[in-house]
Order: structure tokens, then sequence, then C-alpha cells
């Protein structure tokens, strides 16, 4: 079953018609998604002076799946957020249908939020669990996710890998040693 949680931010109050609204749009979610088990998805709608930016993360049983849109109409802003949600567990279907059925996306990084200040502080911390995986895979997931890079745990070597996208368009491997 999926639960929906719609909160804002930025002095933005959700309506009830809010709430609904996305609950509804949500529901498209279902058809593609394991709902064995209860399904969360958080809805954070944040309100600028020139537009409204919604963030949806979907903790499914197969993939964490996030998508952060900008628009001028809040409503416009959670469709938008929704298509992009599909395409990505249209994405994830197609792709992983045979070679990753039963394992899940894990979400490292998520974007931060400006900073105001010119003095730059720690805003957040974040723990993850690494899945073991090949360096073709953590690409995979590191596409998925919409990220310009991915810390995962290698198959081969089980040291702590970061694999990020390089400014002329290519991937490249930070590899850990332990002293």
């Amino acid at each position: 079953m999926l639960k929906v949680e719609v909160v804002g931010k930025n002095g933005f109050t959700p309506s009830k018609a809010n709430e609904d609204y996305a609950a509804k749009k949500l529901a498209k979610l279902e058809n593609f998604l394991d709902t064995s088990d209860d399904i969360i998805a958080r809805v954070v709608l944040k309100v600028y002076p020139k537009y409204h930016k919604v963030e949806i993360t979907v903790n499914a049983k197969e993939a964490i799946l996030r998508a952060e849109v900008q628009e001028v109409d809040v409503y416009a802003a959670i469709d938008k957020a929704i298509d992009k949600l599909l395409g990505q567990v249209r994405k994830y279907k197609t792709k992983f249908k045979n070679k990753m059925a039963k394992e899940a996306v894990k979400e490292v990084a998520a974007k931060l939020e400006e900073e105001t200040s010119l003095e730059r502080k720690l805003t957040r911390q974040k723990s993850i669990d690494l899945e073991p995986m090949s360096k073709e895979e953590a690409i995979d997931q590191m596409e998925l996710l919409g990220h310009d890079f991915f810390i995962y745990l290698d198959k081969q070597t089980h040291k702590t890998n970061v694999i990020y996208l390089r400014d002329d368009g290519d991937y490249a491997v930070i590899e850990t040693n332990n002293k």
C-alpha cells in the first residue's frame, strides 16, 4: 500500500487539495511497484518568490526513486515530478528486470540546498548501506538516480569505491585503501 506524506517548507503550508492531488497522482506508481509491503512517498512542497519546488522521494522495495522539479504552479510541478518518477520506474523495470530483480537501488546523495551565507558549513549528514556490485552496476545505479557520483562496495575487492561522472562525459573511479 502506498502511503503519501506531504509536507511544506519555506513557509508553504500544503492544503488538503494539494495532499489529495499528490496522493491521486502518486497512485499511478502502485501499478509498477511491489505493494506487498508499505511504500512511503514523501512529497516536499517549497515556495520561492518566482516558483514552487516539488521534491518527491519514494522508498519502495525495489528502489528508492527521487524527483525534483521547479515550476510556477505547484500542480504543474507535481505533475512533472510524477512523470519523472514514472520514467525512472520504466527505466528501472526495463533495464534491471532480469539482471537485478531482487537487488535494491540505494540513494547515496541529495542536492544540497542553496547556502545564503559565504561561510561553508556542514548542513547535512547521511548514512548509507553499501551494496556489493560491479563498476557497471554502480554506473547504472548512478544514472538511474540522476546523480553525478555513487558510493558502492566493489564485488571483487570488497573495498568502498566512488564512481563519478567527469566533466568530459566519461566515468572515473576512486578506490579506497585502508592504512
